[in-house]
């Protein structure tokens, strides 16, 4: 299907919204979750005595950029976001980085699942009465949807590598209904992919929500994203400035969605995805693991709009292992002040988790590829922060050691300062083509996709923006359904 389904389930719609009238839910727009302005003063009033992580249904409305930074009991800014110095990152280029830690469950996951779960609540397609929520993911995402799916009482089950970080696990053990531990690491998906058809043949009523292929993903980051990373830009772009592109990880290609945003808006900039030098699958198309949690490969996901992507980073998950020391331990962040990182900055170094890191560290290399200037500027994405990766420093302590100012000198001028152009590729029209088809050893051979729809997705012009244009439409089948579940 090229478009998100919205056929309408009347039955099971009505126990929907009988479901969300019992639950005390109201769900937003997507023109809320832009622009939390239009969102009802009576429910910002309540959010004033909610926890961001209260598994509260008012949080529904916190599903946006523009949290004001607070554990609780706050309501609503402009878009969380950091400009990271020249002195950080050695390049001349301004990188500049949304924060994903000031949203419900700690990352911006939680939007993707929502845009992934509500088309199909609205239309009654999903029935939180009877059935079961799927929520197959390498972190993040199943922690998103193992919430949404608490807000609703409905059963869920989080599917997630074994080898993730354990406060996953703990966090998940509280709030999931059921969590399975597959094989492997970041880097085994079709491990989560094959625990999934064998839950389909299982038997049992339920919906699998797979970010990967669910275009709700692509258009949460396309519409909300996308508008957040415009809103920065406006708001740091000097009269000089350029807007050169972003640089995301692929994961399941719901954040990169955000660069097809920006490039219809700045048709010159470019889309950077990067990946593990350790599993480089579309630089080499490769294999392996690696350490960088929350961007699961050795596949293309279905919803990667290959034909926009302009070039490939691969970054070396040691770099991201050792970053992650320098910007949290004492001794690594007053190492960085000594060089003339701001402190200020450096205090707040601890918002950027493993696959920041690998975004920031990608942005540097796209930087220096291009040889951009002090008025370029690159946007990148801090999916979630290291309140989610604390056990790995304890681990890494364990492993090699206390950190010392050599281990910082060291970390900062091998892992930053002498980031290259190595282990990347800027994209012509044959290797974007090729990308695009190792989609189908995942997608058509296993997955059930028909070669009909890989073919639809390279060569029909309006695959992509089809999808894009759902958003109104799905707004407005929001809006019926909170009219008939009674709580505005």
């Amino acid at each position: 299907m090229t478009t998100i389904d919205l056929t309408i389930e009347k039955d099971r719609r009505t126990r929907a919204v009988q479901r969300a009238r019992e639950r005390n839910i109201i769900i937003p727009t997507y023109a809320q979750m832009k622009d939390p302005s239009k969102i009802p003063s009576k429910i910002k009033d309540e959010l004033k005595g909610i926890g961001l992580w209260d598994i509260h249904p008012r949080n529904l409305f916190r599903i946006t950029w523009k949290n004001q930074p607070v554990a609780s009991g706050g309501t609503f800014g402009g878009v969380n976001y950091l400009e990271l110095p020249s002195s950080l990152t050695g390049v001349k280029a301004r990188i500049v980085v949304l924060v994903g830690k000031w949203f419900p469950t700690g990352a911006h996951k939680v939007g993707a699942a929502f845009g992934c779960l509500v088309p199909r609540l609205v239309t009654g397609q999903f029935d939180p009465t009877t059935q079961k929520a799927v929520w197959p993911s390498t972190g993040n995402y199943c922690r998103g949807g193992a919430y949404d799916s608490a807000l609703l009482a409905c059963e869920s089950i989080a599917i997630l590598p074994e080898e993730m970080s354990k406060e996953r696990f703990e966090w998940l053990s509280k709030v999931a209904g059921e969590t399975i531990k597959t094989p492997g690491s970041e880097s085994n998906v079709k491990e989560i992919f094959d625990k999934c058809w064998e839950l389909r043949k299982s038997g049992q009523d339920l919906m699998i929500f797979n970010q990967f292929d669910e275009f709700g993903n692509y258009l949460w980051h396309y519409e909300v994203t996308g508008h957040a990373m415009e809103e920065v830009l406006k708001k740091v772009m000097g009269p000089n400035d350029r807007y050169r592109g972003i640089a995301s990880a692929t994961g399941s290609a719901g954040t990169i969605a955000s660069g097809d945003y920006m490039k219809q808006l700045f048709p010159d900039s470019k889309i950077a995805a990067s990946e593990a030098l350790q599993c480089p699958t579309l630089l080499e198309n490769g294999f392996g693991a690696h350490r960088i949690e929350g961007i699961g490969d050795k596949h293309v996901p279905w919803i990667h709009n290959s034909k926009n992507t302009d070039l490939v980073v691969a970054i070396d998950d040691n770099a991201v292992v050792n970053v992650s020391r320098l910007f949290n331990e004492e001794t690594g962040r007053a190492y960085l002040v000594e060089r003339g990182v701001p402190e200020k900055l450096v205090a707040q170094l601890d918002l950027l988790g493993f696959s920041g890191i690998s975004n920031v560290l990608t942005a540097i290399k796209m930087a220096k590829y291009y040889e951009m200037e002090e008025n370029d500027i690159v946007l990148t994405v801090l999916t979630d922060s290291m309140e989610l990766y604390h056990s790995r420093i304890h681990e890494m302590h364990e492993e090699m050691g206390d950190y010392t100012d050599s281990n910082a000198a060291s970390d900062y001028a091998r892992w930053i300062l002498q980031q290259s152009t190595d282990n990347m590729a800027e994209l012509r029209y044959p290797e974007r083509r090729r990308i695009h088809n190792l989609k189908y050893y995942t997608w058509v051979e296993q997955q059930g996709k028909t070669y009909e729809e890989i073919q639809q997705q390279w060569y029909q012009p309006n695959y992509w923006t089809d999808v894009q244009k759902q958003t109104d439409e799905i707004d407005e089948l929001i809006v019926a359904f909170n009219k008939d579940v009674g709580l505005m």
